[in-house]
């Protein structure tokens, strides 16, 4: 697959719910594309519905109009293409590091000798080897994310979705985790959308940001990231990283100076 083909296409994708005073419209004509081995980041107001747009991705519900394109193919849903990971590692407190990596390829039927070798490699590229027979309990939240992380990585979907998943980690551990997120999907050539409230993380990690509306969201605009920094640390450090910055506040309206 070529990186720049376009693997996931959304067209006019309109969502509502029923809610105390009425249908309350949550998303609203969206349309994006993703590309083969993108990383997206989308943005955009509080409650304005990313986790909608990607619960209709995974197939968890159901648009009430619009279509999507795998690969130029009209598809329902990515339901069975797709990794997500979210802000709750949603580990099993009863089950081991190991036990909470093999869980998939266990639904999948793959030979236990076979998938206790992969989950053992992907353990110690994660840096956790030593840690199979320890419990979620045990773990700090940078290594339980790192569980989470290779739980989703190791079902080989194509791609993954990232509902904030260290939003409740301290900064230290993000950017660490960051890291680790960033050297995972250049290793396993995987496709990345991640969903996130915080700017900055967003233009560290990505390639674009498509920022969404208010309620009910629309793409208000898509934002290159012209980076190539070989950390999101060095990222930062990069001469256009406050331009992209500082770009993105104003597409959401947030004051980043304050005036006299």
């Amino acid at each position: 697959m070529q990186p720049s083909q376009v693997q996931l296409s959304v067209r006019n994708v309109r969502k509502s719910f029923q809610g105390k005073a009425g249908e309350v419209r949550v998303l609203d004509d969206l349309s994006f594309d993703i590309n083969a081995r993108d990383f997206v980041s989308i943005i955009g107001p509080s409650g304005c519905g990313k986790t909608t747009i990607f619960n209709i991705i995974a197939g968890l519900i159901e648009p009430d109009s619009g279509a999507m394109q795998y690969l130029g193919q009209d598809i329902e849903s990515l339901r069975g293409r797709v990794g997500y990971m979210m802000q709750k590692d949603l580990l099993f407190p009863w089950r081991t590091v190991l036990g909470n990596v093999l869980l998939g390829l266990e639904t999948r039927g793959v030979d236990r000798t076979e998938a206790e070798g992969k989950a053992r490699e992907y353990l110690k590229g994660f840096g956790l080897a030593g840690f199979e027979n320890a419990y979620p309990k045990t773990l700090s939240g940078g290594m339980r994310q790192r569980v989470a992380l290779i739980r989703t990585l190791i079902m080989d979907p194509d791609i993954l979705l990232l509902d904030e998943p260290f939003s409740a980690l301290d900064y230290q551990t993000r950017l660490y985790l960051e890291g680790v997120l960033k050297d995972a999907v250049e290793t396993y050539h995987k496709t990345v959308i991640l969903v996130t409230h915080d700017i900055d993380e967003a233009v560290a990690l990505s390639k674009r940001v498509v920022v969404l509306s208010g309620r009910p969201a629309r793409v208000k605009i898509v934002h290159d990231i012209d980076i190539a920094a070989a950390s999101p640390i060095a990222a930062r450090s990069d001469t256009r990283f406050s331009g992209y910055f500082h770009a993105l506040c104003a597409e959401l309206d947030i004051q980043t100076e304050k005036t006299a």
